[in-house]
């Protein structure tokens, strides 16, 4: 028997679009901090909310207002947020062969493709619940998102320093809410712990907005070294 589709009535809702609205929720809250310290940085309302309107990755935007609230060039600014936002693409080649958006639907897919969409898309072991889990979330988050980043942008100046709200330390947590899971192997730890020490360590050295790139390049070599075919894998093959 094929259930009826879902409709207006929260009755109606699948797990997929109580995921998705739940998962909405909680990430749209973040656009007010996003908001408050786009306004510190320096930037103005309008700027911060073509951020969150056109790049509308979380990541990459406090990536973005991270490096020029420090003082850095706009180029090392963008080069952190583009490298932030490399996953998406990644999620984006999943998400067209799970969702299949035909028309315009495939532009607006590739907009709302982000951790959030994804990861409640993937959730879902039925292909149409897998749809209604994407567009959900990615509906969800970007109206909440940018609605939250008016919010804070607008209250800026009123809020006053955002160290006083903790909104500094909200960005901090989300990175740590989205990062947490994914630490459950040695692997991702011993990467996390080399990129945390190599932007620790270029912090005193080097120009703001440059330390993440290290972390990056870091990153990408350990990459490369243990996934090459020469590379000793962890059971100690090709060791003497």
């Amino acid at each position: 028997m094929i259930s009826p589709p879902p409709t207006l009535r929260p009755s109606t809702w699948t797990p997929a679009i109580r995921m998705g609205l739940s998962i909405a929720a909680a990430t749209g809250l973040y656009g007010i901090s996003f908001g408050a310290l786009a306004v510190a940085a320096g930037l103005t309302v309008g700027q911060a909310m073509a951020l969150s309107l056109l790049m509308f990755t979380g990541g990459s935007q406090f990536a973005f207002i991270g490096v020029i609230a420090g003082g850095g060039a706009g180029s090392a600014a963008l080069g952190a947020a583009a490298l932030l936002g490399v996953r998406n693409a990644v999620y984006g080649m999943q998400m067209n062969a799970m969702v299949a958006p035909t028309g315009w639907r495939k532009a607006v897919a590739a907009q709302l493709t982000i951790d959030e969409s994804a990861a409640t898309a993937a959730g879902q072991m039925a292909s149409d619940e897998q749809r209604r889990g994407f567009w959900t979330a990615g509906v969800g988050v970007f109206v909440l998102w940018n609605l939250f980043t008016l919010l804070g942008a607008v209250l800026g100046d009123a809020l006053g320093d955002p160290r006083r709200w903790g909104l500094d330390g909200a960005a901090v947590a989300a990175f740590l809410a989205l990062l947490w899971p994914r630490l459950k192997q040695r692997e991702p730890v011993a990467l996390a712990l080399l990129c945390g020490v190599a932007t620790a360590l270029a912090v005193p050295l080097l120009p703001p907005g440059l330390p993440i790139l290290l972390a990056a390049v870091a990153g990408a070599a350990w990459g490369w070294w243990v996934r090459s075919p020469d590379a000793p894998s962890a059971r100690g093959e090709g060791a003497p």
